[in-house]
């Protein structure tokens, strides 16, 4: 119904910048109904972690350890979600994904395949 495709991971020293892309695909119909949509993080050995979510209306959130580092966007013309990350830390890598719901806010049905961020102190 709607597929998620992420771009722009990477590595980085520590200090450095990316931009991550999410791009959605499929019948307007489903991609209208997205409500929220967020991305999440996963380390090798750790939970899955919500990194920053925005809403149909533009409300941001996102978890404190990424407060005034990380800056969530969504492009609706584009159908496309954006992660811009500064400041990057060692303990940002880890594999990102994308994720929108059907919605209902915060019931996300639909990821993306994931795309590698790695820092280096």
């Amino acid at each position: 119904q709607v597929r998620l495709v992420e771009s722009g991971g990477g590595s980085v020293q520590a200090g450095g910048s990316l931009r991550l892309s999410c791009a959605a695909y499929g019948y307007m119909y489903f991609i209208n109904n997205i409500n929220c949509m967020a991305w999440f993080r996963q380390a090798p050995g750790k939970e899955r972690e919500r990194v920053a979510g925005i809403d149909r209306d533009g409300r941001l959130n996102s978890t404190d350890s990424v407060k005034g580092r990380f800056t969530i966007s969504k492009d609706n013309a584009k159908n496309t979600l954006t992660l811009q990350m500064n400041s990057l830390k060692p303990e940002d890598t880890a594999m990102y994904y994308c994720a929108a719901d059907s919605g209902i806010c915060g019931q996300y049905v639909y990821w993306g395949q994931g795309t590698q961020v790695t820092v280096s102190s």
